[in-house]
C-alpha cells in the first residue's frame, strides 16, 4: 500500500497550545456548512470554520441554479430518472428519491430566508440543462444563483447568536480519541495552534478542484476535508469519480471562469474550429446530452480538428435576452473583447465537481461517531458516476439539513463537562531540506490533467501512481509550516487515492472514461470502491 505520512500533519501538545469548547464544530462555510448551522437548536454554541471568507466557496460560484420539481407538469418521477439515467447506473436510488422530494420544500425555504429567485410573470423562471427531461432549475441574477443564495444564507446565519465564526483558519486535522471524533486541530496568523474541542463535528470543507490545472474551483478547493477525514480513519468512496464541466473559457491569461450549462439550456450551439455543430455526431440529445457525454465528445473534437478548443455559439438567439439572462458571462467575456451575443466563446472541459468523498447515510452520519458531513466533500449516493446539472447545490441543503438537526440531536445528549482527552503528537525529526512547494503543486496539478483527466488508460495511471509516491515519500512526512504546505500534502494524498481507484476500475463507467476498458461492465464493476485507512 501506498505512503499516507503521518497521523496528524503537525505536532502539538496539549498543554502548549489554546484549547477552545463548542457544542457542535462546523469546517467549512459554503451552502452546506450554513444549512446545518441553521438546523442546530439555540441552546447550542456552533462554531463555524472557514479557511478564508464565508464568500469563498464553490457555492458562491455556482452560475446554473438549484434543481427542483416546482412545475404542475413536472414530477419527482421524472427527476429521479433523469437523475438515475446520468448517473451511470450507480447512483443509491433511495438517496435520489429522498433527495428529489425535498427539493421543492428547501427551495421555498431559501425563499423565505431572502433569496431573491429570477421570476416570469410573477412565476419563478426555471430553466432546463443536459440531462433534465424538464424545466426545472431555479435561478438567480441569471448566471448568478450561487452567490444569490449563499448572501441570504450567509443573512440567515448572522441572526443567529449562537453561532460563531473564525476565518481566515485553516483546518489541519481532526481530533480523535478512541475512534471518536472530538473536534478539530486548527491553525491561523493570529494564534497560530489551536485545539477546538466539540461534542460534535461536522465536514462541509468542499471539492477538490485545484488537484487538476483545468478547473472552475476556486484556489480553496484542494481536497483538505478528503484528506482528514481519511487520516482520521473515515471511510471514502468513489474517489475516482471527478466531473469535468464541458464548457470552461478558454484564453490565454485568462482564470479559468466557467460557462454556464444554462447556456446550451436556453439554446446555445457548440462548434468546432470549422464551425461545425458536431455534438449531434456523438449523442442524439446534442448540446443537451449530460456533462460527461458533452465533456469527452469536446475532447474528441478537439482531437479530430487538432485545436486546443471548440466554441459556444449564441449569435442565433435574441441579443437582449442572452445578456439579461447572462450577465455575469457577458461581462465576463467582454473584458476580454468578446460580445457573447456576436462572437464565438472558446471553451473547453475543466475539473469541476468531485462526487467522490467522505461515505454518510441519508442523515449525514460518516463512519467515524462524532462526524457527519454535508455537501462535495462527501459521497451520498445520489450522484452516482456523474452528476446530473444543478443538483449539488440541492444535495448541499438537504444534507446540510440533515447532518445540522442530527449533530444537534446528538449534542444535545451531551453533558457540557468538557474533558480533554490523552491526544499527544509529540515532535519528531524534521528534516531540514526544502522543498519548491509551488513546484510540485504545479508538476501535480499537471499530471492530474494529463494522466487523471477526461480520458485515462493504465499506462498513464501508472505513470501517475508511480510520480505521486515519489512526491509522497518526501514530502508527506516533513512538518511543513505553512498553509501552502498543508495544502500540498492534502492534495498528494486525496490525489493517491484518485489515483488508485482509477486503476482499479477497469470499465468505462459516466465521468472515468478507461481507453483501454471502452465499454460498461455491470457484472465486475456495478458497485462502489471504498477506502479507509488502517492503523
Amino acid at each position: 500500500m501506498f505512503c499516507f505520512g503521518r497521523r496528524y500533519l503537525v505536532p502539538f501538545h496539549p498543554k502548549r497550545v489554546p484549547h477552545h469548547f463548542t457544542d457542535v464544530l462546523i469546517i467549512g462555510g459554503g451552502l452546506a456548512g450554513l444549512r446545518a448551522g441553521l438546523a442546530i437548536d439555540p441552546a447550542l454554541n456552533v462554531l463555524v470554520i472557514t479557511k478564508q471568507a464565508l464568500q469563498q466557496s464553490n457555492s458562491q460560484y455556482a452560475q446554473g441554479g438549484i434543481a427542483g420539481v416546482m412545475d404542475p407538469e413536472d414530477t419527482f418521477a421524472n427527476h429521479v430518472a433523469d437523475t438515475l439515467r446520468a448517473g451511470g447506473e450507480l447512483c443509491d436510488e433511495a438517496v435520489v428519491e429522498h433527495v428529489v422530494r425535498e427539493a421543492p420544500e428547501r427551495i421555498r425555504e431559501l425563499i423565505a430566508w431572502g433569496a431573491r429567485f429570477d421570476l416570469e410573470a410573477g412565476q419563478l423562471a426555471l430553466g432546463r440543462e443536459g440531462g433534465h427531461s424538464h424545466d426545472r432549475i431555479v435561478h438567480a441574477l441569471g448566471d448568478a444563483t450561487g452567490r444569490e443564495v449563499m448572501r441570504a444564507v450567509i443573512e440567515r446565519t448572522k441572526q443567529l447568536r449562537n453561532v460563531d465564526n473564525w476565518t481566515d483558519t485553516f483546518t489541519l486535522d481532526l481530533l480523535t480519541h478512541e475512534g471518536v471524533v472530538r473536534g478539530a486541530l486548527v491553525w491561523n496568523p493570529k494564534h497560530g495552534k489551536t485545539l477546538v474541542w466539540a461534542k460534535q463535528t461536522i465536514l462541509c470543507t468542499g471539492g477538490a478542484g485545484q488537484l487538476y490545472r483545468e478547473t472552475t474551483n476556486p484556489d480553496v478547493a484542494t481536497g483538505d476535508g478528503h484528506a482528514i477525514a481519511y487520516r482520521a480513519g473515515a471511510e471514502l468512496r468513489d474517489m475516482e469519480f471527478m466531473q469535468f464541466h464541458p464548457t470552461v473559457l478558454y484564453i490565454a491569461g485568462s482564470s479559468r471562469n466557467l460557462i454556464t450549462e444554462a447556456m446550451r439550456g436556453e439554446g446555445a450551439h457548440l462548434v468546432d474550429r470549422a464551425g461545425h455543430r458536431f455534438m449531434f455526431d456523438y449523442d442524439s440529445r446534442g448540446e443537451l446530452a449530460p456533462r460527461d457525454v458533452v465533456s469527452q465528445s469536446i475532447v474528441s473534437q478537439m482531437e479530430k480538428t487538432r485545436h486546443p478548443n471548440v466554441y459556444l455559439v449564441l449569435s442565433h438567439l435574441d441579443p437582449n435576452r442572452v445578456r439579461q439572462r447572462f450577465p455575469g458571462i457577458s461581462a465576463c467575456c467582454a473584458e476580454f473583447g468578446i460580445d457573447i451575443t456576436r462572437d464565438r466563446i472558446p471553451v473547453r472541459p475543466g475539473a469541476h465537481y468531485m462526487m467522490g468523498g467522505v461515505t454518510v447515510d441519508t442523515h449525514g452520519r460518516t463512519t467515524l461517531p462524532g462526524l457527519w458531513a454535508a455537501g462535495e466533500v462527501t459521497s451520498t449516493g445520489l450522484h452516482g458516476a456523474n452528476r446530473l446539472a444543478s443538483n449539488s447545490l440541492l444535495e448541499g441543503l438537504v444534507y446540510g439539513a440533515h447532518a445540522g438537526a442530527g449533530a444537534s440531536d446528538e449534542a444535545l445528549k451531551i453533558a457540557d463537562d468538557f474533558r480533554v482527552p490523552p491526544v499527544d503528537n509529540s515532535p519528531q525529526e524534521q528534516s531540514p531540506d526544502l522543498l519548491d512547494i509551488a513546484d510540485i503543486r504545479n508538476s501535480l496539478k499537471s499530471l492530474m490533467w494529463h494522466s487523471v483527466g477526461v480520458r485515462r488508460d493504465k499506462a498513464g495511471l501508472t505513470d501517475a501512481a508511480e510520480t505521486i509516491d515519489r512526491w509522497c515519500g518526501y514530502v508527506l512526512n516533513r512538518q511543513l509550516t505553512s498553509v501552502a504546505g498543508w495544502e500540498l500534502q492534502n492534495m498528494l494524498a486525496v490525489a493517491r487515492l484518485m489515483v488508485d481507484a482509477a486503476l482499479r476500475r477497469e470499465e468505462t463507467r459516466g465521468t472515468h472514461q478507461r481507453l483501454d476498458f471502452p465499454d460498461v461492465d455491470n457484472e465486475h464493476w456495478r458497485k462502489q470502491i471504498s477506502f479507509r485507512r488502517q492503523g
